[in-house]
């Protein structure tokens, strides 16, 4: 485990962070796109402002492509991640580490993981317990970075594990579900006397939209306006609210029983905000004030980094019109925020502009369909623009098609640009990116009406200092971290050097210095799997600060998305045949397929190359480590002084000899006391290692370095300070490899093993370039059906896109 020297002080963390944002391209773009269209300053410094929180506040999105929707428990999950920048799309190589987790329909992690991204992409797996229950599970994933701001800003996807080894005939859920309606305003509020528009959205309890039919009654029983959903259980209504009347919605589903809703209050002041695309094709704002008075107005539209809209106007008889090109407007979701002279928000809406240059990806078989344990030859193409070949990064899976087929998950393309900027689950989002007319516009902007949200705060963005962002970006590698407090309390203790090790033959160690927090911060390597820490402070600073380690896991979470499970009677067959499937799967197949695949170590010590370095075994063993370095290690002076003995390191650089204690390390982790060091067993020390110099070491310099290293890396038994934190911790996850049989001969296809997989095929490394079509070859198995093939991608340029396409497999005639 390799270990960089990081400091944890603000500002060196800020100068650091902000010049690898420029080194990565990442900075802030600005777009005209509105009529009076104002100079970039004079909004009442808004734009200013908004893009000095804009460049500290980089976006961050993940996409994780998932190899199905639907598993028994037993079986992997395989998944690919995208890392993106929130603006532009493109890929992001800012964040190297990605927290993935799989939740209960209780938001309760089950399963959890680190994975590496590499130039923005990575790769992980879980395998699912045996005895994990069957339902519906999350699968999230985030960065630390976006855990500055908020859990629903996390990526989200729904999958369904059936526990095949317990009973699934649990009875079927009533025909007849409960539903809710909320309603959402236009702009924010009802105000009296000003025309208002109304979105509205109506679910299930298992979050899936109804279709409902209902009218708005005054308090005295007077229909002011009647309304229906459009698609998804969303829909809209407008009306004109009078001062001191409550309104109530009256709904009904079919021919079910009528339910009662209070619409939000009418305020008696206030602004409302109507956004409109009439056939002209210009955007339209209106704004109307209940004031009469002329007052100045302030509309800023972006999406993301681009300011596409900075615009002022006058109200003149409580009302003034913006308007808008929409084909100006950046890809995706634009937030428009209409703002007073002192600018305060006063209203909000939200516009959808589908990605008019999306990444076509062509998936083609080179047979209409398949025998048994068959070649399958897929040619792979990605083209941009009119058909352009545009080299991209994609995932492939290829899953059997049954009567357990959850419903498909969202493609990166309509994740990117829509479900990834809402609130809450998008039902059908792809439907929002192929459908066209009157009506698919209109379902576009009833979604805008009631599922849009901000990621940020105003007063946030307009404060007078940016307010710093707790969680810093892995921009190396992973980052630990723990608190040190007063014994017994939680008051931090500051300004204090923490020390973090994992017992090795690989010398690994870094430093840190504890914040106003108590909070210190070590920047890691790409170690995997599970490995022991050890967490301790130099009692010579100080000997009673107690440590504890922090989770590097988000313990936040959105609303659950997974509804609860329950499985259908009907398909007790198929889950059998499944379970048969599994473990026939578990059983036959080879070892290497369970193993993850070895990851490449650096066996360089974190100080480099040392000055001397000594194998003991070439010497004459003695049995006391004190004869040992005054017999061999002559650029190592050993002193006996009262409080025992001492280390003065030989500093060849400048001819001089440094008095103090060097710093003496065992298998990599610091041993403060040299007596302690001393009473080591040297017949457990294979090798040893100084530094005759100085060291600067972040925030600490070591008067030399005394390296010992054991036969196994394992401490050998010697005791650590009592006061050091030592502590099991899961670092990145090992990466695995799919297996897949092949049968190129005739004696493969003749063999007796049984091929009873659902996943055919798994591959999240596939890059296909302009030059032309890139050819995948897999075999099909011993069970006829359907398959699926899916593929997902995403350009250097920022363009995604996936592709669905249908294998038959027969068997032999």
């Amino acid at each position: 485990m390799y270990y960089a020297s990081t400091l944890l002080r603000s500002k060196t963390a800020a100068i650091r962070y902000r010049s690898l944002l420029l080194a990565l391209g990442v900075g802030l773009t600005a777009a005209s796109g509105a009529a009076a269209q104002t100079a970039p300053d004079s909004l009442g410094g808004l734009t200013r402002v908004f893009s000095r929180y804009q460049r500290t506040a980089v976006p961050e999105k993940l996409f994780l492509h998932l190899d199905r929707p639907f598993y028994t428990a037993g079986e992997t999950m395989w998944f690919k991640v995208y890392a993106v920048d929130g603006t532009s799309g493109r890929p992001l190589p800012m964040s190297k580490v990605a927290n993935v987790e799989v939740l209960n329909h209780e938001n309760k992690p089950v399963l959890q993981a680190r994975v590496e991204l590499r130039q923005a992409t990575g790769q992980g797996s879980f395998t699912l317990p045996a005895s994990l229950a069957s339902g519906t599970y999350t699968v999230r994933a985030y960065t630390n970075w976006m855990q500055n701001f908020g859990p629903e800003y996390y990526f989200h996807s729904s999958v369904t594990v059936v526990n095949t080894f317990a009973a699934s005939g649990a009875a079927a859920q009533d025909s007849v579900k409960p539903y809710t309606v909320q309603f959402f305003p236009e702009g924010g509020n009802l105000v009296q006397g000003l025309p208002g528009k109304v979105g509205f959205q109506a679910t299930s309890s298992s979050g899936k939209g109804v279709a409902v039919e209902g009218k708005v009654l005054t308090q005295t029983g007077a229909v002011v306006a009647t309304f229906n959903t459009l698609r998804f259980g969303l829909g809209s209504f407008s009306f004109t609210p009078e001062a001191g009347t409550t309104y109530t919605a009256v709904v009904t589903q079919g021919k079910g029983k009528p339910s009662r809703y209070q619409l939000p209050p009418v305020y008696a002041q206030g602004y409302a905000m109507r956004l409109e695309r009439p056939a002209s094709g210009l955007l339209t704002v209106t704004v109307r004030a209940t004031t009469t008075q002329p007052e100045t107005v302030y509309l800023l539209g972006h999406a993301g980094q681009t300011i596409a809209v900075a615009a002022q106007a006058t109200l003149r008889d409580g009302s003034t019109t913006f308007t808008v090109e929409p084909g100006q407007l950046p890809d995706g979701i634009s937030h428009f925020t209409l703002f007073d002279a002192g600018r305060k928000p006063l209203c909000e809406r939200l516009y959808f502009q589908p990605p008019r240059n999306k990444l076509t990806v062509t998936a083609q078989p080179d047979k209409n369909h398949y025998g048994l344990r068959d070649q399958v030859a897929l040619s792979l193409a990605t083209t941009a623009g009119a058909g352009q070949a545009l080299g991209a990064n994609l995932s492939v899976a290829v899953y059997r098609l049954d009567s357990l087929a959850a419903p498909r998950p969202a493609d990166i393309n309509s994740y990117l640009w829509l479900s990834a900027d809402l609130k809450g689950e998008v039902e059908s989002p792809e439907y929002y990116f192929t459908a066209t007319g009157p009506e698919a516009a209109e379902a576009a902007d009833n979604l805008m009406l009631t599922q849009g949200w901000s990621r940020f705060r105003w007063e946030q963005v307009l404060a007078s200092a940016p307010a710093p962002l707790p969680y810093l970006p892995e921009l190396r590698g992973p980052l630990v971290q723990a608190r040190l407090t007063q014994p017994g309390t939680d008051i931090p203790r500051p300004g204090v050097t923490a020390y973090l090790a994992s017992p090795s033959r690989l010398t690994r160690l870094t430093n840190a210095v504890s914040n106003a927090d108590g909070l210190v911060q070590f920047e890691a390597d790409a170690a995997r799997g599970t490995r022991e820490l050890v967490i301790q402070t130099d009692p010579r600073q100080d000997s009673t600060a107690q440590i504890k380690l922090l989770s590097p896991f988000s313990g936040r979470y959105a609303p659950a998305l997974a509804p609860a499970f329950s499985a259908l009677p009907s398909l007790e067959a198929a889950y059998t045949k499944r379970h048969f499937q599994t473990q026939v799967q578990t059983i036959f197949a080879p070892k290497e397929a369970l193993r993850p695949a070895p990851a490449p170590a650096d066996s360089l010590a974190f100080y480099g190359k040392p000055s001397e370095t000594y194998f003991l075994d070439k010497y004459t063993r003695f049995k006391v480590l004190e004869e040992v370095m005054r017999e061999y290690v002559p650029g190592v002076m050993v002193r006996i002084r009262k409080d025992g003995f001492h280390f003065m390191v030989m500093d060849k650089v400048n001819n001089a000899i440094l008095t103090e204690n060097p710093l003496v390390l065992l298998d990599g982790v610091p041993v403060f006391s040299v007596n302690k060091m001393m009473a080591m067993d040297p017949l457990k020390i294979q090798k040893l290692e100084v530094v005759d110099s100085r060291y600067f070491h972040g925030a600490t310099v070591y008067n030399g370095i005394v390296s010992y290293t054991t036969y196994k890396g394992d401490l050998e038994g010697f005791e650590l300070d009592p006061r050091a934190l030592i502590q099991q911790y899961e670092g990145l996850q090992a990466q695995r490899e799919f297996y897949a049989p092949r049968y190129d001969t005739p004696q493969q296809k003749q063999s007796r093993l049984p091929d009873m997989r659902n996943l055919l095929y798994w591959n999240p490394g596939v890059t296909t370039t302009a030059a032309g079509p890139r050819k995948l070859e897999f075999y099909t198995g011993d069970q006829a059906g359907r398959y699926l093939v899916v593929v997902q991608g995403l350009a250097p340029t920022g363009q995604a896109g996936s592709s669905r396409t249908v294998l038959e497999v027969k068997p032999a005639l």
